[in-house]
């Protein structure tokens, strides 16, 4: 099971040349077997992005997010668990979203794909795969 950093989901859904060889293996593998999951956290953080124009969707947040779920992405709600556990992660840096991503990760024992270099340098048993290669 992997989870997707929001800038890993917003590669992958462009074919961004930025997503490395091992992390699309990962994820195309991931997807034929229907466990290639997101945080909802991480929906809300690229409707933010396109509301400010930083990204550009093909339609609304609503009708891109509902594209990609029909096509087998698998959404993880925030719950008490995730959210607890988000403020439990040692030396990991403060920005929210990015410790909701991480506890969703952790409490779903999957393999966090992300380019983050503060995720993948810090010291932690969460299982990670660098989206860059």
């Amino acid at each position: 099971m992997i989870v997707l950093d929001t800038h890993t989901l917003l590669w992958m859904d462009r074919d961004d040349p930025a997503l490395g060889m091992a992390a699309r293996k990962i994820i195309k593998e991931a997807w034929r077997k229907g466990e290639t999951m997101v945080s909802a956290i991480s929906f809300w953080e690229v409707a933010m992005l396109a509301g400010r124009g930083r990204v550009v969707l093909p339609g609304s947040s609503s009708e891109w997010r509902s594209d990609l779920l029909q096509a087998g992405l698998q959404e993880i709600p925030l719950d008490g668990r995730i959210a607890l556990l988000s403020t439990q992660l040692d030396k990991l840096h403060r920005d929210p979203a990015d410790r909701f991503i991480v506890a969703t990760a952790l409490q779903y024992q999957a393999t966090l794909v992300t380019a983050d270099s503060k995720i993948l340098a810090w010291k932690s048993e969460l299982a990670r795969q660098d989206a860059r290669n």
